[in-house]
């Protein structure tokens, strides 16, 4: 079997196809390094630097016979989405579209989408945790591009026999996560400001809360994905089901790095939800996957992770 790994050099991406490698899977996985180093790219994987919406990077792709595309490359900043609307659109949706096309083209049936939990917005706390058929409400360029992307899905999925499945990813962490981008990742900011200043500051309010989900349980759902797909479109929360505040998140910080010496809290950001948390009982039901780790198990080794990383 051959898949496709868009975004390989990045922190989902590169773990995705480390996991298929070892499963036996031949990858080949693209990446325009914008944010990722190529260096983060699995031994065994077949490396082509480019951007998705490339045509002529679709061409080059068209000669291999995929079993599976997963698609992760992405701009993935809601922040960064107001101060590049175009690029965010180009990356996330237009790219979508191309390789779908392009699974059409040469007889690729199936296809993995990472999808995002900001297509919900700011559901009210009645509706949490919220579930996929809850309303769409985005409140950044980035989930628009993600909710535009899915319909593409759906169609091509009705109109061309292709199995697609999106995964809204909640708040992914842990090992491997690029640490110097302070834009994105909310335990990756806090983490790299209390590493390296020993100073933290949070855009918005600590009352602010999300779902995270560790790195480990997010490949096991793109692997799950590809081996329970069926025939025609599902999309399934990739959460914990698990609330917790960003006071929570600096509270263990604390904990476990006793020297952080300051966190202030500043304005937030555009776009920026409130709160959110998901139910993952239709990825439970549809693709046998279920959240394995608790977020203080999770944090404390993308803490030893970091330390050792840096001490190199």
């Amino acid at each position: 079997m051959t898949a496709l790994v868009t975004g390989i050099a990045g922190f989902i991406g590169s773990a995705v196809a480390r996991s298929l490698i070892e499963d036996g899977v031949n990858v080949v996985g693209v990446d325009n390094l914008s944010t990722a180093l190529a260096s983060n790219v699995p031994d065994g994987a077949c490396f082509i630097k480019g951007d998705v919406q490339d045509g002529d990077l679709i061409d080059k792709l068209s000669e291999y016979k995929f079993d599976t595309i997963y698609h992760i490359a992405g701009q993935s900043s809601g922040e960064i989405s107001f101060l590049e609307p175009v690029y965010d659109l180009q990356t996330n949706c237009q790219s979508t579209l191309m390789l779908l096309d392009m699974a059409k083209r040469t007889g690729c049936r199936n296809f993995v989408y990472a999808s995002t939990m900001s297509v919900y917005g700011n559901p009210v706390n009645g509706d949490l945790p919220v579930a996929e058929n809850h309303r769409l409400q985005p409140l950044s360029f980035y989930a628009v591009g993600k909710i535009a992307s899915e319909s593409y899905l759906e169609i091509y999925s009705r109109q061309y026999g292709l199995s697609c499945v999106a995964l809204r990813l909640f708040n992914v962490y842990g090992p491997g996560q690029n640490m110097s981008n302070l834009k994105q990742g909310m335990v990756s900011i806090y983490l790299a400001q209390a590493l390296d200043s020993r100073r933290i500051v949070v855009k918005g309010s600590k009352s602010r809360f999300r779902d995270q989900v560790f790195i480990d349980d997010v490949v096991t759902a793109f692997v799950a994905a590809r081996k329970n797909i069926r025939p025609g479109f599902a999309i399934f929360n990739i959460a914990t089901g698990v609330k917790t505040a960003v006071s929570d998140v600096i509270d263990l910080l604390r904990e476990f790095m006793p020297d952080i010496q300051s966190v202030d809290y500043v304005e937030g950001t555009p776009g920026d939800q409130y709160g959110i948390f998901g139910d993952w009982g239709a990825a439970l039901s549809g693709i046998g996957w279920r959240p394995a780790t608790d977020f203080r198990c999770g944090l404390w080794k993308m803490i030893e992770w970091a330390r050792q990383a840096r001490s190199h």
